[in-house]
């Protein structure tokens, strides 16, 4: 395993300044399970792992605000290929929400603009506030998000005091349940798809109970078929040798987990990598993973229409034989 390069120029050896130090990257492909720490972006956590890491492509799977911790999925290498997969799956998060307590941004990052008494709320009128969101409802985005106007997050606008107009979305709420019920506070477990907003929920909940809410914490503890198990965090993997960080990848396949598999000879295997078409004995599906002969031999994904394999992500001969290195 090559080691770090220290380079030291004329200028900052004489200036007395550190040596610059240049890291060699390296190509890694597969998938890293972060747990992402309170107060970094996704980009700053991607950032960090990478250079820890140091490879030479990666990618995060979606954005995790910085006052969210927990599952961000970071894509390195042949993995990038996948990565939206990971982006549109259903996700799952523990939301804890501050009864009684509204805030300028909805959460526990802007100032409190309205404080009432949450204490006579009870189990069952929270059980029932929360049953009213599951299924397919619209959602206005907030103002403090990342979603773009004009080139710029809408977060940016907010922060001017610039209002601008946003399109409800539709998202689906496949389940709430309640976790726990402290003074003050609730705890939720949500299933949902991508694109839905935990604190405009959790001021919709607060809201219908009447003393209105803000999002307090949030964790992410799924994605598709991907959780927080192995998940690693920033300061576990920096406390390993460096020879041993690789080893945390797990194989792109992991983005494809809730698809069927489909194995290959070796001829066919072969013929599918170049983009041809093949008859299989398989019925039609949307997505389904597509290996050759060997256990590891991960090839990309494809559909099947008709009886008819399809590619629609190859991963290059190179990159079959890394994984299987």
């Amino acid at each position: 395993m090559t080691e770090p390069v220290v380079t030291a120029d004329a200028p900052a050896q004489a200036s007395g300044r550190a040596p610059r130090v240049r890291v060699q990257r390296r190509p890694l492909h597969g998938v890293l399970l972060l747990d992402k720490p309170l107060g970094l972006s996704s980009n700053d956590a991607l950032q960090k792992a990478k250079w820890l890491l140091r490879a030479e492509k990666a990618g995060h799977t979606g954005t995790l605000d910085p006052l969210a911790t927990g599952l961000l999925p970071l894509c390195f290498g042949a993995a990038t290929k996948f990565s939206q997969l990971s982006l549109d799956a259903d996700k799952r998060y523990l939301a804890t929400l501050a009864l009684g307590i509204r805030t300028t941004t909805g959460d526990a990052e802007g100032e409190v603009i309205e404080r009432r008494d949450a204490d006579g709320i009870r189990p069952e009128q929270i059980a029932a506030a929360c049953a009213a969101y599951v299924g397919e409802i619209d959602q206005m985005p907030p103002m403090y998000s990342a979603l773009k106007h004009e080139g710029k997050a809408l977060y940016e606008y907010a922060r001017q005091g610039i209002e601008i107009e946003r399109k409800s979305r539709r998202v689906t709420i496949h389940a709430i349940d309640i976790v726990s019920v402290q003074a003050g506070t609730v705890t939720l477990d949500v299933r949902c798809t991508k694109g839905t907003y935990i604190r405009t929920l959790a001021e919709e909940i607060g809201a219908a109970l009447g003393c209105g809410a803000s999002l307090a914490a949030l964790r992410r503890t799924g994605s598709g078929g991907l959780t927080l198990q192995g998940a690693v965090t920033l300061s576990q993997i920096e406390a390993l040798p460096d020879e041993q960080r690789a080893a945390l990848l797990t194989s792109p396949d992991c983005l494809l987990a809730d698809a069927p598999e489909l194995r290959l000879s070796l001829a066919d295997a072969a013929r599918f990598l170049s983009g041809l078409r093949r008859r299989v004995d398989a019925p039609d599906a949307e997505r389904v993973r597509v290996y050759g002969p060997e256990p590891r031999a991960f090839l990309g994904s494809a559909h099947i229409t008709a009886g008819e394999l399809i590619a629609d992500r190859l991963l290059t001969p190179p990159e079959v034989q890394a994984l299987l290195t």
